[in-house]
């Protein structure tokens, strides 16, 4: 495990540099930064005096290497909407992404593991098609109308919560619920096929056949090898979410990464756009990471390629 990790962490440095390569190169050739920062009135002299006051004047492999030089200082340069460096700017909305996403991934194990498991148990019973069909209805709900009813109905009319904005835990009810409604919609049926499969094993039959409680043999026995294909689903969503959670934020004006990102690539702004991929990217690896430790916690069994 000790090699395995070490090998990982050294697998960080190559893999980022090809993607700042990449996301360098299409920020570059998807438009012109300084028509974006510029009114149209603006003077082909103003242009070329801004052109080469930010050295988009310069080649490409120029301004990618000083862009390289720039980043092992910790500067993705300044933005040009917010006039400040990019990187504490994306760093700031950190904070309010990684708050959405765990609360979001909490309310969707609290619905998806307990309901996924007597689900398996009550297989083929009343409860079990209620799951299903529930689970089915709540991944085809769009994540924004979820929202949106949630604000008409329990912040607007009953007045339960803040209808949005970022503050204290009761903004927080409403993004997160909408989040993890539809994650655990596609958990619970993970959850549910995984303990199917895993009380079907014949150590299973061993432990009933010994007299255990059927408490017992599904909570000791059963769901801890049931949980391995969780937690691979909830460290994606979890990336996904850090991320990619926009319509959310938007709707519930949360200011997360992914409400940042697009406003850059809307206003074309390089060093935020950037600065956002590379954190994203560094912390998909990261999690990926943790993943895999995970999976030799929940079972001593697996073994990791030296």
């Amino acid at each position: 495990m000790g090699i395995y990790i070490y090998r990982t962490l050294l697998q960080i440095v190559p893999v980022l540099f090809i993607i700042t390569l990449i996301v360098f190169i299409l920020v570059h050739v998807t438009g012109d930064p300084v028509a974006m920062m510029l009114p149209d009135t603006a003077s082909a002299e103003d242009r070329e005096i801004l052109t080469q006051a930010l050295g988009l004047d310069r080649p490409l492999y120029v301004q990618y290497y000083i862009f390289l030089s720039n980043l092992l200082q910790g500067d993705f340069g300044n933005s040009f909407r917010y006039g400040e460096a990019a990187l504490p700017i994306v760093l700031e909305r950190l904070p309010a992404s990684f708050e959405l996403a765990a609360a979001s991934m909490l309310v969707a194990c609290c619905i998806a593991i307990p309901f996924g498991i007597w689900s398996a148990v009550k297989r083929n019973s009343v409860f079990d098609l209620f799951i299903s069909g529930v689970s089915v209805l709540g991944k085809a709900m769009p994540s924004f109308w979820v929202g949106i009813m949630l604000i008409l109905i329990v912040a607007v009319q009953m007045g339960w919560t803040p209808v949005s904005g970022r503050g204290g835990f009761s903004y927080l009810i409403l993004p997160a619920i909408t989040l993890g409604t539809g994650i655990a919609a596609e958990m619970t049926r993970l959850v549910r096929s995984s303990m199917l499969e895993i009380i079907g094993q014949d150590y299973i039959r061993t432990a009933r056949s010994k007299g255990l409680r059927e408490m017992i043999v599904i909570n000791k026995h059963a769901l801890r090898n049931a949980l391995i294909p969780v937690v691979t689903i909830t460290g994606l969503q979890l990336t996904n979410l850090v991320g990619g959670s926009l319509v959310v934020e938007t709707v519930f004006s949360w200011p997360g990464m992914g409400q940042l990102i697009v406003q850059a690539i809307n206003s074309h702004d390089m060093a935020i756009v950037q600065a956002s991929v590379f954190v994203i990217a560094l912390m998909v690896i990261l999690i990926n990471l943790a993943t895999d430790i995970a999976y030799r916690a929940l079972d001593p069994r697996i073994k990791y390629n030296r």
